[in-house]
């Protein structure tokens, strides 16, 4: 090195060269984004005759308002033979013929994440060489959020699209979703995100320095993705949805964010909404991230790991704070977790829909996926309330005319069912139910579950004799038609019952939360094992009843209940159904060609006796759409078993091949 000071005449921060090797080139090449625990390099050129070394040179970086090095906010390191793979370092080559120096700098993989500014300072001469983006580092073996597994990688950290699944349990269907965590602008807000958190506006240094650990940033994301506590992004509505935009709708994080961006919380979203929006800025982040979605998903309100049904002696619903939803979405965040033990290390449940408060907030987790197996209820984050989703066991109780409860059913296999998430490197359902729990009924599960419930112990009963229902579907339930369900009495007792057979219709939410009803029917009967041994009680359900009282959810839950006031004995039977709704059939007019216009012709089969009026199709797609949905109106009224048609072009400006490839190959119009 020189004796005097080199002046720096230019920094290139090689955004090219330092996106591939980090896995951001999907960012862009406008500036420069990194992965912790990885080196970069920077190439200095000096100026004047002594330009050919440099003196001894302090690189500086800091992050947030008020960087401190006892934060971790702040480093300085002097140039080394080589960097280190614990710590911030750097090193440098020099080329004098062309006047440039190469910096490798390393950052520390347990450095906070966030924006960045890097500067060098020449014995007290600092000169600025601009700004950085750190991000966690999926690749890098010192980051907590380090995964093995290059295919996970791509699927968890990379991947735009995916599939969310709703429905019911017998009754699954995935819909597409656009993450878009790399379109223009979206990293910056999800920054924004995490410097609108509470936590940040009242402690902002303790904040940035809690943005080290992926534990700390997906509960912060936790309570941000909803609005209840905060001006975070999304507001949660169940019923009424005027002046906001159906939750129905979005099929897509991009426009959320840039809306909440723009002008506040946004409205209005549920369960999946908040999950897929979380697992967008997760992934921008750099935390690996999966939508799972869990059928028979309970709400235990007063954390007792049971759900409570409550029934009158006619049969009708008492309301209560339990419930059990059809189907709930969350995320799993995958990190190791040093303030539980190694054995606790991988995915970790978070939930940012608003349901119940954790230290005073609305938000859920992390919780390990391996604690909530386990039964190990004291691991943090809000493992009871988690387990109770998936494990929890149902009792139906009647309230008799003395006040008393009398239980009369249970069930300890309706909650926690076809656990899915999408699979790695396809758009196929994968079931991980056995990653959050032991087989149903197993003998690991019930003790598992004895475990976790040290005050309510529930023994699943096998078949007794006497009175059985069952209820049996139609085979196409399709919106818009009639059909007829039935409930199936049986008595395999020798003795003769006399029953009040009641089977009742209702409108329900996805969330358990019951609307109007839309059909009933009674039976006054005998059965009896030698004459009457089964009993039949049919429901028509017309569209003109259901029609108006089911929401966008399409769910009705059919209950049959028979009552025995002689012998106080009363028989229970549930289910939940999901009508179909058309297929919209999506085909490619043309050839898709690198940026040129591709047209696409969607066609929807209008399956209600009314017509539609004031359609729209929406479509959207990683590099396809602009990083923004396109909607084509359709004007004309779509009447029933009329097939309409509607063409849409756009330009696809495509920057890089494999992008038409995969969008086009998995077919990613949403």
């Amino acid at each position: 090195p020189l004796e005097d000071p080199v002046e720096i005449e230019r920094c290139d921060l090689d955004v090219k060269t330092n996106s591939r090797k980090h896995h951001t080139e999907l960012f862009g090449e406008e500036r420069l984004i990194v992965r912790r625990g990885q080196p970069f390099t920077v190439i200095l050129t000096a100026f004047g005759p002594q330009s050919s070394g440099l003196t001894p040179l302090v690189s500086c970086v800091s992050a947030g308002p008020l960087p401190r090095k006892e934060s971790d906010t702040k480093a300085s390191f002097t140039l080394s033979d080589s960097t280190s793979e614990t710590e911030w370092s750097a090193s440098a080559t020099s080329d004098p013929s062309r006047k440039t120096v190469s910096v490798s700098i390393a950052s520390s993989p347990n450095a906070p994440i966030g924006l960045y500014s890097l500067e060098v300072d020449q014995d007290g001469q600092k000169t600025s060489l601009g700004q950085f983006i750190l991000l966690f580092n999926a690749w890098c073996p010192g980051d907590a959020v380090h995964m093995r597994s290059e295919t996970k990688r791509q699927e968890y950290v990379l991947a735009q699209h995916g599939q969310v699944y709703r429905g019911t349990h017998k009754r699954i269907k995935g819909s597409p979703w656009n993450f878009g965590q790399f379109e223009a602008g979206i990293l910056d807000i999800c920054l924004k995100i995490l410097d609108d958190n509470p936590k940040f506006v009242s402690n902002a240094d303790q904040d940035c320095s809690g943005r080290r650990n992926p534990v700390y940033v997906s509960r912060v994301l936790s309570a941000m993705i909803n609005s209840n506590n905060d001006r975070g992004v999304l507001v949660g509505e169940w019923g009424e949805f005027s002046g906001g935009v159906h939750p129905g709708v979005w099929i897509g994080s991009g426009d959320i964010l840039r809306q909440w961006a723009e002008s506040g919380p946004v409205r209005y979203g549920q369960c999946w909404v908040f999950a897929a929006v979380a697992c967008t800025v997760s992934r921008a982040l750099g935390i690996p991230c999966r939508v799972v979605t869990n059928f028979g998903s309970a709400h235990d309100t007063d954390a007792n790991l049971v759900i409570e049904n409550l029934y009158d002696e006619d049969g009708k619903r008492i309301s209560g704070g339990d419930s059990v939803w059809n189907f709930h979405v969350w995320v799993d965040s995958w990190m190791t977790r040093p303030d539980l033990g190694q054995e606790f290390d991988g995915w970790q449940t978070s939930d940012p829909t608003p349901q119940e408060t954790s230290e005073g907030v609305f938000c859920c987790g992390p919780a390990p996926v391996k604690a909530i197996k386990e039964g190990e209820l004291t691991k943090k984050y809000d493992a009871p309330f988690i387990f109770a989703e998936v494990n929890a066991d149902v009792m139906d109780l009647v309230q008799l005319s003395n006040g008393e409860f009398v239980k009369f059913s249970g069930s300890t296999k309706s909650v926690g069912r076809f656990i899915s998430t999408k699979a790695v490197g396809s758009d196929d359902r994968h079931d991980i139910t056995h990653q959050y729990k032991y087989p149903e009924g197993s003998k690991e599960e019930r003790q598992v579950y004895e475990k976790a419930q040290h005050h309510n112990k529930l023994q699943q009963r096998g078949a007794e004799p006497g009175l059985h229902l069952k209820i049996k579907l139609a085979d196409n339930m399709i919106v818009g038609s009639d059909f007829e369900v039935f409930a199936v009495l049986t008595n395999n007792h020798m003795k003769a019952r006399t029953c009040n057979f009641l089977f009742f219709a209702r409108a329900v939410g996805y969330n358990g939360k019951l609307g109007d009803g839309c059909g009933f029917a009674s039976l006054h009967c005998v059965v009896c094992l030698f004459v009457f041994p089964e009993r039949r009680l049919s429901l028509k359900l017309d569209y003109d009843s259901y029609g108006a009282a089911i929401t966008s959810d399409r769910l009705i839950q059919l209950s049959a209940i028979t009552v025995d006031k002689q012998t106080i004995d009363f028989c229970k039977a549930e289910k939940t159904i999901v009508l179909d709704e058309p297929q919209l059939e999506i085909k490619l007019l043309g050839e898709a060609t690198l940026n040129q216009k591709v047209a696409a012709e969607l066609t929807l089969l209008n399956p209600l006796p009314e017509p539609l009026q004031d359609c729209s199709f929406t479509i959207e797609g990683v590099g396809l759409t602009d990083s923004k949905p396109i909607t084509a109106e359709y004007v004309a009224e779509l009447t029933k078993n009329n097939q309409k048609r509607t063409k849409m072009s756009r330009s696809c400006d495509l920057e890089l091949t494999h992008f038409l490839e995969r969008c086009f190959c998995n077919r990613e119009l949403s």
